[in-house]
């Protein structure tokens, strides 16, 4: 007798702690990595250490912690980090592909295995080429697509997932087309705000709120236009995307509260984030404030790409289990558009 769709389905989405701890791990090494590789931009510590595999002619698994002082210890350290990383993605990826049965989470891994060597390969390329400004920009960007595969590793391995059955894609909900907006935006705030602070125009509009006494910069030059799109049409653009989509999502009765609570999450990431943005600037782009800024922008990127998934996998309308996901024990009926209560009462 052959097994229904409805076993293997359940089969493949079984909960596997030991792969779901991994996952969890690597997503949070990511993101310290990528406060690591913050520091070593805003400390001006890229080129401490000048060669690449090697670090000063030796192996960089080798070198002496005695001699990791300064900038030395920003950027070895963050070699070192990436190291790490890049170790639990190969774990990752290998568990994935032999004891996963979803095709799709195998392909996950390979993909999150070839994109940190990528990886690994454009942090050389800043070290041996000098910091150009593409392939520096590059190295960033390939950063926070990891990450988003990271999130997505967690997610698909984590105990919720499982406990909701497969269900066909669905885009009908205007939370999930804000969703996928504030991932393109973020994504694009992420992009120019790293060609910003690689070419070295973090403070070309040195004041804020102003520029330069005025709403808008009286004159313009690369580096003027380039800070103005980041920190006043980028940034508004997230905080007006990132609003509508909280605002949906308290008040969506599709939503499962654990999403709600996702959407808590983005507006205190989202309001911390232009907070430090600002004292980014009024501190003259201090290392600190302006690592975390840049932190919690991918913190933001995170949470918006996690609603994404969440507001498909977890809609209460497409077979989700209430008292799985926050809800009272109510059964639910599905209907074409609409979920209808049958026993219980809603909470959220």
């Amino acid at each position: 007798m052959k097994p229904t769709s409805t076993n293997a389905n359940n089969r493949n989405n079984r909960y596997q702690p030991a792969l779901y701890g991994a996952c969890l791990a690597l997503m949070i090494s990511t993101f310290l990595l990528l406060f690591a590789g913050g520091m070593v931009t805003s400390t001006n510590s890229g080129l401490s250490v000048p060669d690449w595999p090697t670090t000063f002619g030796k192996n960089m698994f080798l070198f002496p912690p005695s001699m990791m002082k300064g900038g030395i210890f920003y950027e070895h350290g963050h070699r070192l980090f990436a190291s790490l990383v890049g170790l639990l993605t190969v774990i990752i990826a290998v568990a994935l592909f032999f004891f996963q049965g979803r095709r799709w989470l195998k392909m996950a891994g390979i993909s999150a295995l070839v994109l940190v060597i990528v990886q690994g390969v454009l942090g050389g390329m800043t070290v041996r080429y000098k910091l150009p400004i593409s392939v520096s920009t590059a190295h960033a960007c390939a950063a926070e697509i990891f990450f988003m595969l990271t999130v997505m590793l967690a997610f698909a391995t984590s105990r919720v997932w499982g406990q909701v059955p497969d269900q066909p894609l669905r885009w009908n909900l205007p939370e999930q087309f804000l969703a996928l907006g504030l991932c393109i935006v973020v994504f694009l705030q992420i992009l120019v705000g790293a060609v910003m602070r690689h070419s070295y125009a973090g403070l070309a509009i040195p004041t804020f709120p102003s520029a330069f006494g005025e709403l808008a910069p009286p004159f313009w030059n690369f580096g003027i236009v380039v800070n103005f799109s980041h920190t006043r049409v980028g940034a508004s653009l997230v905080v007006l995307l990132s609003a509508a989509l909280i605002v949906f999502l308290l008040r969506s009765k599709a939503q499962a509260r654990g999403v709600k609570a996702l959407a808590l999450y983005l507006a205190m990431a989202v309001a911390a984030q232009c907070v430090l943005g600002m004292f980014t600037v009024w501190s003259g782009k201090a290392p600190v404030p302006t690592t975390f800024h840049l932190s919690i922008g991918a913190l933001v990127f995170a949470l918006a790409f996690l609603i994404l998934l969440a507001s498909h996998r977890l809609r209460l309308d497409g077979g989700a289990n209430r008292s799985n996901l926050g809800y009272s024990n109510t059964k639910v009926t599905v209907a074409p558009d609409k979920a209808v209560p049958t026993s219980g009462a809603l909470r959220a």
